[in-house]
């Protein structure tokens, strides 16, 4: 007989880790008598993280009795209690190679639908003392479970788990999990997923990206493999000054390293490694650079002549301009034009008919670097609007702006410039019904640290205490090379000692989160990731330098 044996609720609250201050509802504990379960959770319980945990979707967390009796023996522990694994309720039975998605349950008063496999994440990790186990929830294929609250009604420990209804398509929340984050994925069961109503909208976007990538019928194409890894000599052929603070350098382009409108190049000089978009015409290793105060790369680009030779890496990024006859939106601010700039040189050399938004905000004419190349771009297109904003007279772009000049909501909309700016037109965009929205951002990308509870930002500085002895990490938006410490764990814990920007979930090697463009170098990894990353990226959360690294971070 399948039946609840613990009801576990916690309130939100704050742990400390590794530093940090991490607010986090993981803490569960077993309460007696009748618990109302409702929409969103059970009466005494919430979540510290509501991005990835909680909603009417992952309402109520189920974990099985078979599985802590697994998990007491694989660890060799006998303190793991009900709750401990941050579930809601406690089952006799309901395993998770046996319970589809969209499978529906009675337990006392309340009904409830299987809506999704557990997301992984460090959290229950830090509740059990195993850092490893993310991963091993996964390769183990003893996630757990979320449901959504059909009917709500009063529940406790003893209540039996009656099944009222089965999900279809049939697939299990074994099989769910590993389709998202294990390889060897099955085309027809991803196919199957897509089509599940009970699935949970974000884990059916996902079974879709997947599948979109498989059928290779992507509405923006992901940019290809680079052309070379590490870095190679390339000349300077010409050094043209664009404003008093913009400089173009012109590379010889080899014939082997094809590059797209939006990509960017990444150049290793005496002052360090940076990051900048290719400006020019299809084909055309241009890069126009901002000489920032103090920038010692940037001033030093500024002051190059014809004839020097730069270390390169092979473009790279997926900021490209995709195939399409509808309307493009080129949206940018201040040096945040170069690579849109590129995409209008593609769009001209093609002789696109397409409808061109051109949009730039400076702080005024002398700020507008290479103004002159894009007007008579836009004038040899048939179907361009050209629309330039001044900040110190004219005003800033803003969301009324963009409403008033009519901006057509069916448009690709490519935006560039600093960090407020990207927000900003993002929000504004989709307030306007435009849907397609990409974006490249200057400098390292916006961190994803879930459930830190501590958001102040520094700027990226090399770590304290001694300096490592380690090979050379360098991560390149961000300005920072420092040597990997002898007694590092990994990449990702590195940047953070440097308060470079980090993005990660699982740390564990399991949701990719972290993945990160390798530029030169190699990585050993410990412990090895469930699905390794693609050729030319590393998993910063499980990685050690080989030996010098540059990544794009």
């Amino acid at each position: 007989m399948t039946v609840l044996l613990s009801v576990n609720v916690g309130l939100p609250k704050d742990v400390e880790w590794q530093g940090r201050t991490v607010h986090t509802g993981a803490w569960k504990h077993p309460v007696t008598g009748p618990r109302m379960a409702r929409r969103l959770n059970i009466d005494g319980d919430g979540q510290g993280d509501t991005a990835g945990h909680g909603g009417e979707q992952r309402a109520v967390l189920v974990y099985q009795a078979e599985s802590y009796e697994f998990w007491r023996n694989h660890f060799g522990r006998d303190d793991l209690e009900f709750g401990q694994f941050g579930e809601n309720l406690t089952v006799d039975g309901l395993p998770d190679d046996q319970v589809c998605i969209g499978d529906r349950y009675r337990i006392g008063e309340a009904e409830f639908e299987v809506t999704q496999p557990r997301v992984t994440c460090f959290r229950v990790g830090l509740r059990t003392g195993e850092p490893e186990l993310p991963a091993l929830l996964v390769s183990k294929h003893r996630p757990g479970f979320y449901m959504r609250v059909v009917a709500e009604g009063h529940i406790e420990a003893g209540d039996r788990i009656v099944k009222t209804a089965h999900g279809t398509p049939s697939l299990t929340v074994a099989e769910t999990d590993a389709l998202l984050y294990l390889p060897g994925r099955d085309p027809e069961k991803l196919r199957a997923a897509t089509r599940i109503p009970a699935l949970s909208p974000g884990w059916r976007d996902s079974f879709r990206d997947l599948l979109t990538g498989d059928t290779g019928v992507a509405a923006v194409p992901v940019a290809a493999e680079p052309a070379w890894s590490g870095f190679r000599p390339l000349r300077v052929t010409r050094v043209v000054a664009e404003t008093e603070t913009v400089t173009s350098v012109y590379l010889d382009a080899p014939p082997d390293g094809p590059a797209r409108a939006g990509q960017y190049l990444t150049l290793r000089v005496a002052g360090g490694v940076r990051s900048y978009s290719l400006s020019g015409a299809p084909g055309a290793y241009r890069i126009s650079v901002k000489r920032e105060p103090h920038g010692t790369v940037s001033s030093y680009l500024s002051m190059l002549r014809p004839g020097v030779v730069l270390d390169v890496a092979a473009p790279r990024g997926d900021f490209v301009l995709g195939d399409g006859t509808g309307p493009v939106l080129l949206l940018s601010a201040g040096i945040g034009v170069t690579p849109v700039l590129a995409m209008l040189h593609e769009l001209a050399a093609a002789g696109s008919e397409r409808d061109v938004w051109w949009i730039h905000g400076a702080r005024g004419p002398r700020e507008y670097a290479l103004a002159e190349e894009a007007h008579a771009l836009l004038a040899a297109l048939p179907n361009a609007h050209e629309h330039v904003f001044w900040s110190g007279t004219t005003g800033r772009i803003t969301a009324d702006t963009l409403a008033a000049l009519g901006v057509p909501a069916d448009a690709d909309a490519y935006l560039c410039g600093p960090a407020g700016f990207i927000t900003d037109m993002r929000g504004a965009l989709t307030a306007l019904g435009v849907e397609q929205v990409h974006s490249e951002l200057f400098g390292a990308l916006p961190p994803i640290n879930p459930g830190v509870a501590d958001r102040t930002v520094r700027p990226p500085h090399q770590p304290a205490g001694p300096p490592g002895t380690g090979p050379l990490v360098t991560f390149a938006r961000s300005g920072i090379s420092t040597p990997f410490p002898a007694d590092g764990r990994s990449v990702l814990e590195l940047a953070e000692a440097c308060d470079v920007p980090t993005r990660w979930s699982c740390r564990t090697g399991v949701c990719h989160l972290c993945v990160t463009p390798l530029l030169s170098g190699a990585v050993a990894y410990s412990p090895s990731p469930l699905e390794p990353p693609s050729d030319g990226q590393v998993l910063l959360c499980c990685s050690r330098p080989s030996g010098d690294l540059v990544l794009d971070m």
